[in-house]
Parts: C-alpha cells; structure tokens; sequence
C-alpha cells in the first residue's frame, strides 16, 4: 500500500550553507521561511524541482488552526498541487527521466524548491499544457471521482455550493455528465460569471455565509435537488447541503472539511432516505486512472485551470499569499507561489 500524506524529512542548513528555502507553518497565522538541505533521492525515488504550487482550501485550514494537518504536527509543511520537472533520478525507476514535466499527488511541503517522492506521486504531462495550469491537476482525481459517485444523467438536477476554486473545476466536469440542470451558488457575482460560462444552467447569489441555501432557490427548485456537492471549506455546509437535498437524493462531500458547529439532524437524513459520500478514492489504481483522466480533460481544452488563477506570489512572499487566500474576496480565486 502507498504511504499517504507523508511529510517529507527536513534538515535544516546554516544561513550561508548550500540549500534550498522552505515553507514552515509554525503555529496558526504564522509561516516563515527556512533554509534546509537539499534532498537526495533514494532507491525507487525521483526529485522534483518544484516549479508551482497551488495555496488549497485544506492549506488555508491547517493555516488557520481549525483543521489540525491529520499527518502531522505543528511546526508543518504545507503545499501539495504541484508542477514541476524532474532534476534527479534514484536507482531502480523505470519510466521517468530527468527533464520530464510532471505533476504531483499525495505529497506535502511542497511549498519549497525541491522534494522528493516515489513514481506512484508522479505523473508526466504534455507539452501543450503549461507547468502554470498544471498544478491544479492534482485536484482532478477527487473531482472526477465525485462525478461517478453521483452517477448523473439528463434526468437528475445537481447543486455545487461554492465557486471556489474546486467548485468551479467541478462546474467544469459535471457539465460533461450532462445534468439535467446545473445549478450553483457563491457568494460573489464574480465567480458566478466563470460558473456561466462553463456550463452552469442556473446560478444564484448567496448575501452571506448564513443565508440558508434554500431561501435563495427554494422558489425555482422547491423540491430541492437529486445530487448536492457541498464544495465550501466550513463544516457547518453539510447541514445547508441536507436541507436542500431531495427526497432520495445523494450528497457528495468534497468539501465540509472544517468543523461543524452547528447541529447535524440525522432524522432528516434517515427521513429523506439520503445517501452521503465522500470524495477521495480509495483504491491507487483508481488515483491513477483519474490523474491520468484529468491530465487529457486539460491537455484537450474540455478544463480549463488557468484562467481561475487570479494572483501569484514568489516563495519569498508566502505569508502575504496565505493572509490574501484566507479571506473571502470577489476577487480572489486561485493563488499559485512560485518557488523558483
């Protein structure tokens, strides 16, 4: 079985030594910059020179206190959507070279110039698709994964709460399973223009966090929906995503990663018949089969990463990257640190 998750070995080095700047989330709000050892590959390991990284929504938890990192302890290294290229090659690899162009997946402290992993984490991408679009990739197996666990057609209505970053790669995806309507929701008019244009038949305005789902579209939808994808980082959306799911529908939680404060009636979910799942395959065979799947959704123009990003910070500025990403903003999406 591959390791999950595993964080990376740091060995710190003196200010005037050879090595690499690293990324150290020290406590809650506070990430700093360190010097460490670049690392050498193993038997059955290649290094990656880490090109761009994108800031996640399970980054922006860990940043701020709420999710504790469930492979770590604080002092952490974050960052695990990843482009990049091979610099160094291990004894026994097959199939990967030095130069290849790639892109990452379950690795983390990635927020760095360098690291390590075995060929499992490693996944070649063509030259037609930019290392700056690339990183986004990552994401791509648990948004897929989510589309087959909804098993959608024509006749089924779906709802994404959210047009984050994630919410508006899914937008993207579940259109292709050709819903019978496609319906989202955010909280920014700005967001919701993007969500038009990749497909959503229906969108609408939330005026604040706490606004009730099903205030705003019980009017259009008042049976509510077939397929909820709550795909907000607050804990407290599952309840909103129960209330307005159908009778017999479905819930995929890609999102709901950060606590729950308020009341989950579970009555409601044995009333309505709900079923509730997440997202994150759980086979290797299938991580591959979905990286490689969203590779080709990129690489032929049916997903488009590149155009979410609205800003980009250099390594040396990752504490002002993480301090913009935190809040929620109309005009912040997507924001990649480049740790050249």
């Amino acid at each position: 079985m591959v390791e999950r998750m595993t964080q990376p070995p740091l060995e710190l080095v003196g200010e005037h030594e050879e090595g690499q700047l690293v990324a150290i989330l020290e406590k809650p709000y506070t990430i700093k910059l360190a010097k460490a050892k670049i690392p050498e590959p193993q038997d059955g390991q290649v290094r990656v020179r880490i090109k761009w990284v994108g800031i996640c929504g399970s980054d922006v938890e860990a940043y701020r206190g709420v999710r504790a990192p469930e492979f770590l302890s604080l002092p952490a290294r974050l960052g695990h959507e990843v482009a990049g290229i091979i610099d160094k090659v291990g004894p026994n690899v097959i199939g990967l070279k030095e130069g290849d162009r790639v892109v990452l997946r379950y690795v983390w402290g990635a927020f760095a110039q360098y690291i390590v992993c075995k060929p499992f984490s490693v996944m070649k991408i063509p030259d037609n698709i930019p290392l700056k679009d690339a990183s986004l990739i990552e994401i791509l197996p648990g948004v897929l994964h989510t589309a087959e666990l909804a098993e959608i057609d024509p006749t089924k209505t779906a709802l994404i709460m959210g047009q984050g970053v994630s919410g508006l790669i899914l937008t993207q995806v579940i259109r292709l399973f050709n819903p019978r309507n496609l319906v989202v929701t955010d909280l920014f008019e700005e967001k919701l223009k993007f969500s038009k244009k990749y497909g959503a038949t229906h969108t609408y305005k939330i005026p604040s966090p706490d606004t009730p789902t099903m205030e705003v579209v019980g009017k259009d939808f008042p049976e509510g929906f077939d397929i909820v994808i709550p795909c907000l980082l607050e804990g407290d959306s599952m309840v909103d995503a129960i209330d307005v799911t159908a009778q017999n529908g479905k819930i995929i939680m890609y999102g709901c990663i950060g606590p729950c404060r308020k009341t989950i009636d579970f009555f409601k979910v044995h009333r309505k018949r709900l079923d509730i799942l997440s997202t994150e395959p759980k086979r290797d065979i299938d991580n591959r089969r979905f990286l490689e799947e969203g590779i080709r959704l990129v690489s032929e123009g049916l997903v488009n990463t590149g155009e979410i990003v609205t800003h980009t910070f250099p390594l040396s500025k990752i504490a002002e990257a993480f301090a913009l990403r935190e809040k929620h903003r109309a005009d912040v999406i997507h924001i990649l640190i480049d740790c050249e």
